[in-house]
């Protein structure tokens, strides 16, 4: 039980779920209420150079938090077989990479309430990527 009292494994497995939590639920929100979401978002970008992409950059957004979440899982179960936080960190490229998505979407829909939210998101993967770094 020492091993829950341990930085060097609990650290990498809370980053994990974290990160799973935070995509699975977004990407299978999208999934599950895709006209919701769709809608929603085509009134966001109404006034932007986006309006015509938004099917297009709905899924692509939505197939990166799918794949960050999914990462996030099967990263924890391989770090808690072979101590190894590679798949950890693969998850958070790619989460950085749909936060940086979702952060040009909000600064373009003049969202910046939202932006500010997902630079939060963006500052906690950065935190989380330094943290596997030194582990």
């Amino acid at each position: 039980m020492e091993i829950v009292h341990d930085l060097s494994f609990m650290l990498p497995i809370c980053i994990a779920i974290f990160f799973a939590i935070v995509f699975l639920q977004s990407g299978l929100d999208k999934v599950f209420d895709w006209k919701g979401n769709k809608s929603w978002i085509s009134s966001h970008f109404k006034d932007t150079f986006l309006s015509p992409m938004v099917p297009l950059l709905l899924g692509t957004v939505t197939f990166f938090e799918l794949l960050a979440g999914a990462l996030a899982v099967f990263g924890a179960i391989y770090f808690l077989i072979n101590r190894s936080t590679f798949w950890i960190e693969q998850a958070l490229i790619v989460s950085i990479i749909s936060l940086l998505m979702l952060l040009f979407g909000q600064r373009i829909a003049k969202d910046y309430e939202g932006a500010k939210t997902i630079a939060i998101y963006f500052g906690v993967a950065i935190v989380s990527a330094i943290v596997l770094m030194m582990i």
